[in-house]
């Protein structure tokens, strides 16, 4: 348990995030000897970008910090289920403890995280060991209506709208069910899965299998924090956005590379995306390149930012802030091609040990792997 304060330590986990669910729950729980035990969940659905590797696992760096149990579980029969990599599971079972835990780990390098102090879980093994999970499945759905359950098919991304088969429909209450199988009292997640850690804990207090309790015994609440949406780097395809526009529809993709950035990229690929990606001057409401600064270099703590300009466009500048580069920004004083080039050159240098991880035989033949599998049939 860590020794610091659990103000201190809420202080690290609540920190760049865009929600804390229960935070007062969380905070009677610091303030215990209860072992806070995290956990993420991650589909097996193709290269690991920016989004899933450096701003989820910044997250994890943080938790780690405040003396957190950091768990990833690797979510096989949810990628299943959700008809990714072709609906092989033995090829997502595969991919999942092969490239994406090694990419996870160099992610963790990469924000300056020991990998060796998170817990990689597969979910098949986590099923297959708890003989209860099924039945806190059936308890989770019992609790919820089919109409909700309709509702959160989104964190599929997929839309009520659409046709889909029932098995999608499960996929929720098993979500909420590895947070109790697990025995999770702080869950993480980007914000677009919010609706299944609404339900685990909305029922938490209803099932009897898995009840999640505290040092006392007493039945708890999982916690949830949810970390913000990267930005895709390509022009929304309506633009002017409206008013009041959904973040997770230009989050970033990993089906569409030219929409990000991927943690084992090479220094000539990253420049390359970060030159076409889409920075409007002066536009500061919707601005791939700003986003990124903000979640990829001042949430890192990677400040003062110093961007090396031509004497035309003023000469150098330094921000120790998003907000002043922002309002810079927003007043024509930074220059588009500017401000690309200073996030490649960041970005580089942090993903420097990512790289080194992938240049290792044994790994780099995992990302071949993964390449193949995602590449067009003939």
């Amino acid at each position: 348990m860590s020794t610091a304060s659990a103000t201190d330590r809420m202080a690290l986990i609540a920190r760049n995030t865009a929600e804390v669910m229960g935070r007062d729950d969380l905070l009677e729980l610091l303030a215990t000897s209860t072992t806070i035990r995290h956990y993420i969940g991650f589909e097996i659905s193709g290269k690991v970008h920016l989004g899933t590797g450096l701003v989820s696992m910044n997250k994890v760096a943080d938790f780690l910090k405040a003396g957190v149990d950091c768990h990833i579980l690797l979510a096989d029969w949810h990628t299943w289920i959700n008809d990714k990599l072709g609906g092989d599971h033995d090829l997502i079972r595969r991919i999942a403890t092969g490239y994406f835990t090694e990419a996870m780990r160099a992610s963790l390098l990469a924000v300056g995280a020991d990998p060796d102090r998170v817990t990689f879980v597969l979910g098949s093994d986590l099923y297959e060991s708890n003989a209860d999970y099924w039945t806190t499945v059936v308890e989770v759905s019992r609790n919820t209506t089919l109409a909700r359950m309709l509702r959160s098919i989104s964190i599929l991304g997929r839309e009520q709208s659409e046709s889909v088969d029932f098995a999608k429909l499960i996929y929720p209450a098993m979500q909420a069910a590895d947070i109790f199988a697990q025995g999770v009292n702080l869950a993480h997640a980007g914000t677009e899965q919010r609706k299944a850690h609404v339900i685990a804990r909305d029922v938490a207090t209803r099932i009897r299998t898995n009840r999640l309790t505290d040092s006392e015994g007493r039945t708890v609440k999982p916690a949830a924090v949810h970390h913000p949406l990267l930005l895709g780097l390509r022009k929304p395809p309506v633009w002017p956005l409206p008013e009041d526009p959904d973040p997770s529809a230009f989050k970033m993709s990993k089906s569409d590379p030219s929409s990000a950035v991927f943690v084992h990229d090479d220094p000539d690929t990253i420049r390359r995306r970060i030159a076409k990606a889409f920075c409007p001057p002066e536009e500061t409401r919707f601005n791939p390149v700003l986003n990124w600064f903000d979640q990829l270099v001042f949430a890192f703590g990677d400040a003062p930012v110093r961007i090396d300009r031509s004497a035309a466009n003023g000469g150098a500048i330094t921000f120790d802030s998003y907000e002043e580069m922002t309002v810079a920004y927003g007043r024509g004083e930074l220059h588009p091609g500017d401000a690309k080039n200073a996030l490649a050159a960041r970005l580089i240098d942090r993903l420097e040990p990512a790289r080194a991880h992938f240049a290792r035989p044994q790994v780099a033949a995992m990302l071949e792997e993964v390449e193949a599998a995602l590449a067009p049939r003939r």
